[in-house]
């Protein structure tokens, strides 16, 4: 951010500082006029404003930029203790639902090599150092429910970027000979609303292509257990999945199952990836320790995304055909007699910024439960709200293929 942009930071936050300051003072008793003495006055100063006023008028502060709570909370020490207090944490998480964007990671294609080490903040929320920032290698993998999912060779780390809580897991099992994989991780605890999910037991889902013997396999880890479980296959006991492969083979003779390295999605008690050859969208039930595969809307885009819908019994599939964005939604609650329904069709020739009129634009990655989307073109990294079509520019320019955004609230108090 360059000087200029500084200075008209601070002039938008002095101009809300001073709204929420004038606001209170709304609330408080009129002064007494200059020309009453102290002996002359009858009545008792003013009372201060109350607490329970303080926090209704805190609790409307924008939790997407984390700067206002933390530069109210140093207007006075009564205003401290309300914000950190853990009941107000509560009532601003409830008051606003679903957590901010306040920060990406990115996955890259095999070929282009791993990403740099850099958690990119969003909002004022100071960059956390990363894991890999010593050197180690690493290979971000998801971000959910207040965590980051990263590869260290040889195990895996779940690190929260706002408590700084660092959970090293073993490597996963030695049956699972990977050639190309990815993972989820997932809040674990029972009731959860996950809006606020810091602490408590968590799982990793990790499926990849077998190395080998060309099939998809898949495993859980549980921080309750502290292990993964024995792995499952992929297999011709599935009938969808049996035609994908026949049909592959009748085409090209040999087929390997390609599991795409891109960001796993969550809907209800099931986490879904995707192989290369026709979108084929492999779903692996928790409840049911069991995978499967579902056809996806449209084989014939390979760049695509997997979301959860808002209502989060729904998956979503989203791509580009041309310059218009497609969104389809699946019911997932009711598979054996679901179908793909479109969603959105967004017209973005004229939305998104272009260098050039044959630049095109590719989807990276969702947002979950805010209906949003990224989308990579040679100008930055933008955010689609699917619902209004506002278009957000979030990042530079960069070789994006799977967007891991991280979404959490950040309060005075929680560091």
């Amino acid at each position: 951010m360059g000087f200029n942009g500084y200075v008209d930071d601070c002039v938008q936050w002095k101009k809300k500082f001073w709204a929420l300051i004038s606001l209170a003072e709304c609330c408080r008793l009129p002064a007494l006029p200059q020309s009453h003495t102290n002996q002359e006055c009858t009545m008792p100063p003013p009372p201060p404003l109350l607490d329970d006023v303080i926090a209704e008028i805190l609790l409307r502060l924008p939790p997407d930029e984390p700067e206002h709570l933390f530069r109210a909370a140093l207007v006075c020490k009564p205003w401290l203790r309300i914000i950190c207090d853990p009941g107000f944490r509560r009532s601003y998480r409830d008051f606003h639902g679903a957590p901010p964007l306040l920060g990406l990671l990115h996955r890259r294609m095999v070929i282009q090599g791993d990403p740099p080490a850099r958690f990119s903040s969003t909002t004022s929320m100071p960059e956390s150092p990363h894991p890999g920032s010593d050197g180690r290698r690493t290979r971000p993998l998801d971000c959910r429910h207040g965590r980051v999912l990263i590869h260290m060779w040889p195990g895996f780390l779940v690190w929260d970027p706002v408590t700084g809580e660092r959970h090293c897991l073993p490597p996963e099992p030695k049956e699972i000979d990977w050639l190309i994989y990815s993972a989820a991780v997932l809040c674990a605890a029972d009731g959860c609303d996950h809006l606020d999910c810091h602490g408590g037991p968590f799982r990793v889902v990790f499926a990849a292509t077998h190395d080998h013997t060309e099939i998809i396999v898949a495993s859980v880890y549980s921080s309750e257990t502290g292990a993964w479980s024995v792995p499952v296959c992929l297999d011709n006991t599935c009938e969808t999945y049996a035609q994908h492969v026949l049909q592959a083979v009748r085409e090209s003779y040999y087929y390997i199952p390609y599991l795409q390295p891109r960001r796993g999605t969550v809907v209800g008690d099931a986490v879904y990836f995707t192989i290369r050859r026709g979108n084929a969208i492999v779903k692996y039930d928790l409840g049911k320790d069991r995978l499967s595969v579902i056809d996806p809307p449209t084989p014939d885009v390979y760049y695509i995304t997997l979301m959860a819908m808002e209502d989060n019994t729904s998956l979503g599939f989203a791509c580009f055909l041309d310059s218009t964005l497609y969104t389809w939604s699946r019911k997932m609650d009711t598979e054996e007699a679901a179908e793909w329904v479109q969603y959105r069709v967004i017209e973005l020739e004229k939305t998104i910024p272009v260098a050039n009129p044959n630049d095109e634009s590719i989807v990276v990655g969702f947002a979950e439960g805010v209906g949003v989307i990224f989308v990579s073109s040679v100008v930055g990294l933008f955010t689609i709200k699917l619902k209004s079509g506002q278009v957000k520019k979030v990042d530079e320019p960069g070789e994006y293929f799977s967007v891991l955004p991280y979404m959490s609230f950040y309060l005075p108090g929680m560091i």
